[in-house]
């Protein structure tokens, strides 16, 4: 966060962090109480209370309305630079990976339901060959392949379906995290 924390996330799609324009948190993450600002307190609060009162399943079904809280803090994203909302929503729970995620609303179809519910920006970064991808008129999210854009130096790299570093944008984009040392 923007006061010295480091927030571990985990991804499957390194290649799409230029693509992050927000962050979630799950409402029982510790770094919560640190982040929210003084005029977010009360509503936070609120919605952690109301998240405590369901269950995960209830709290991860996908065709459940997107709620969520703004903590009035920021993250800056490692790539680059840009400073990203920090978010608490109960579809991120404690319990997966490190309770807090990158937000890639171009690419995940449950991000881009709570960017455009709250009004949050979408930024494309895989873009299908032959087609233009706009974060401000996409009516869904991307999953496929294509090549990475909106992406400095990776601009242009092929971006496939295969998992890990089969795929030649999440090998290229995890040699050049862990050569910075901002990722492994």
């Amino acid at each position: 966060g923007e006061g010295g924390d480091s927030i571990d996330i985990f991804t499957t799609r390194p290649d799409t962090l230029w693509g992050a324009t927000f962050m979630v948190m799950s409402p029982e993450h510790p770094l919560v109480e640190k982040i929210v600002t003084a005029e977010n307190a009360q509503a936070v609060s609120e919605y952690k209370a109301q998240a405590a009162n369901q269950t995960d399943i209830q709290r991860e079904a996908r065709d459940k309305e997107k709620t969520g809280v703004f903590t009035g803090g920021y993250a800056i994203n490692p790539v680059n630079e840009e400073r990203i909302p920090i978010w608490v929503a109960d579809y991120v729970l404690m319990s997966y990976g490190t309770g807090a995620i990158m937000a890639v609303p171009a690419h995940d179809e449950r991000d881009f339901e709570f960017a455009r519910k709250f009004g949050l920006k979408v930024i494309a970064v895989i873009q299908p060959e032959g087609m233009e991808l706009n974060g401000n008129t996409m009516t869904e999210a991307y999953a496929g392949e294509g090549f990475m854009i909106n992406s400095g130096q990776f601009n242009g790299t092929r971006a496939t379906n295969d998992k890990g570093v089969k795929n030649p944008a999440i090998k290229a984009v995890i040699e050049h995290l862990e050569k910075q040392g901002i990722g492994k």
